[in-house]
C-alpha cells in the first residue's frame, strides 16, 4: 500500500479565480522587460500575477502566428491543444477567438463540447502527431500548431508554445519572429 505524501501548505496552494481575473485585468507595460513576450526553449511562459501572461500577451502572440504563418504560406489548418494549468483553459478561448477572427482552420480534441472536457487535454507529442499524421502525405496546405503548457513551470504558469509543420518545437528564427511581432503588437 502506498502512503500519500505530505498534503500541500496553504502558502503553496493558487488562488485559481485570482489568478484567472489578473488573467484578464491586468495589462502588459511594454516598457517593462518582464512583462514582453519572450520565448524561452519552445515558447512564452508567465504568471497572469505579474502580468507576464495575460489576455493581451495570447491575443498577441496568436496574432503574431498567423502573420508567422502567411508569411511561410502555411495554409493548413492549425490544431490547438491544452494542458490542466489554470491559465490554459482562458488561454485557450482568446487564441482561438483570434483564430477565428482571421478564419484560420483550427483543429481541437474532439472530445471538447461532448459533455467530456475532462478528457478534451492534449500533451505535446499528441499535438505533434497530429501535425505530422497531416502533413505525412501532402506537398502543399501543410497544418501547424499551437499547444497551451507551460511544462514543468508552477501551477500559477501559463505556457504558449508554437509548433510548425515539423511537428516540433519552433525554431529560433521562427520563435525570435513572433516574440517581435507580439511585442510590437502589445506596444501599438
Amino acid at each position: 500500500m502506498n502512503t500519500p505524501g505530505p498534503l500541500p501548505t496553504p502558502d503553496t496552494l493558487v488562488n485559481v479565480p485570482r489568478l484567472v481575473t489578473a488573467y484578464y485585468s491586468l495589462h502588459p507595460d511594454p516598457n517593462e522587460p518582464g512583462q514582453r513576450v519572450a520565448f524561452g526553449t519552445s515558447g512564452h511562459r508567465g504568471s497572469a500575477f505579474n502580468a507576464s501572461f495575460n489576455d493581451d500577451h495570447i491575443a498577441a502572440i496568436t496574432q503574431a502566428i498567423v502573420d508567422y504563418r502567411r508569411s511561410q504560406s502555411i495554409t493548413g489548418p492549425l490544431f490547438l491543444a491544452q494542458d490542466t494549468h489554470a491559465l490554459s483553459e482562458p488561454a485557450f478561448t482568446t487564441a482561438l477567438e483570434v483564430l477565428a477572427a482571421n478564419n484560420i482552420e483550427t483543429m481541437v480534441d474532439s472530445a471538447r463540447g461532448n459533455g467530456a472536457e475532462a478528457l478534451a487535454y492534449t500533451p505535446t507529442p499528441a499535438l505533434s502527431h497530429a501535425i505530422l499524421t497531416y502533413n505525412a502525405q501532402r506537398k502543399s496546405n501543410f497544418a501547424d500548431g499551437i499547444v497551451i503548457t507551460p511544462s514543468h513551470n508552477p501551477p500559477e504558469d501559463g505556457g504558449f508554445k508554437y509548433n510548425p509543420p515539423n511537428g516540433g518545437p519552433a525554431d529560433t528564427t521562427a520563435t525570435k519572429w513572433i516574440e517581435n511581432r507580439a511585442n510590437e503588437i502589445i506596444a501599438s
